[in-house]
């Protein structure tokens, strides 16, 4: 009676749900730590703790429920399956109430609970309420990206990346300048289409919306190269809005500062240079001449 197929049944799902668990574990394996399923990159600013935290809790959460509704349906596979010599037919429940109950309520804990993480975590991220130790303004533009230092009183006007493959076009692209350890407030903005704002290693995006203004604060922690882009399609050069970041010391980013008012980085750039206003002086321009 040991080895009857009934018996053999918790064995074989126990098994399929071990062989699937390795499985998952080795595809993560695969790609790396740093890329797979669950991240380990260093915390670069305040922030990246927090949101790897919240991403590798949900995965584990997510591949718990997983492994348990996979055994679940193994279980039941193998257990109920029809029988050669078997031509009853099984009983028929008509209802459960208890089993009802359980596949309706636990859902719900579970939503709750990960809306309650996720709430708390965004409602963090999202805080602005600190006193920020510099302000800087990020205009996005076809297809490039402004930077004014405010409480330097300094810009940089970017010019859109010319990709032609060769070596050196990194050197080119509009570098943003950052002090470790201080507390910067964004002001996303864009001056003619929707744009979006990221830097990849900060683990946080934010659209740059025509009208509107985005704000958000970060503390970079690490000293070191970043690479920043446009994450959201805008046009024919989408691909050249590229632009480098660097966190540096303070004393190479007030080095930075005095570069910029040496080299024509004096003074703010205002978000009324938008392409609608240089499209309207143009218009305004012809129509005189016609007069």
């Amino acid at each position: 009676m040991s080895n009857s197929p009934r018996s053999r049944a918790p064995k074989i799902a126990l098994a399929s749900t071990g062989a699937a668990l390795l499985v998952a574990l080795l595809a993560g394996c695969s790609t790396g730590i740093e890329n797979g399923a669950l991240p380990s990159t260093p915390e670069i600013t305040n922030q990246t703790g927090r949101i790897i935290a919240l991403w590798n809790g949900s995965w584990i959460a997510a591949l718990g429920v997983g492994l348990v509704t996979w055994g679940l349906i193994l279980w039941c596979v193998a257990v109920y399956r029809k029988r050669k010599d078997d031509s009853k037919l099984p009983p028929q429940t008509r209802a459960h109430l208890p089993l009802e109950l359980m596949y309706t309520a636990l859902p719900l804990i579970m939503i709750a609970v990960l809306f309650r993480f996720t709430a708390t975590d965004i409602a963090e991220i999202k805080d602005t309420s600190a006193t920020p130790d510099y302000t800087i303004e990020i205009i996005g533009k076809q297809w490039s990206w402004d930077f004014n230092y405010t409480d330097d009183d300094t810009h940089l006007a970017g010019v859109q990346a010319q990709l032609t493959g060769e070596e050196g076009v990194e050197e080119t692209l509009p570098t943003l300048y950052l002090p470790v350890d201080k507390r910067i407030e964004f002001h996303i903005m864009s001056r003619d289409v929707i744009h979006s704002f990221w830097i990849p290693a900060f683990l946080y995006k934010t659209d740059a919306i025509p009208g509107r203004e985005s704000v958000f604060q970060v503390i970079p922690t690490k000293e070191g190269f970043y690479k920043g882009k446009c994450a959201e399609l805008c046009g024919e050069y989408h691909a050249s809005m590229l632009f480098n970041v660097k966190v540096v010391s303070q004393e190479e980013y007030d080095a930075h500062m005095e570069w910029l008012r040496a080299n024509g980085g004096d003074g703010q750039l205002g978000i009324e240079y938008s392409r609608d206003q240089v499209v309207k002086i143009t218009q305004d321009q012809a129509a005189e001449e016609n007069h």
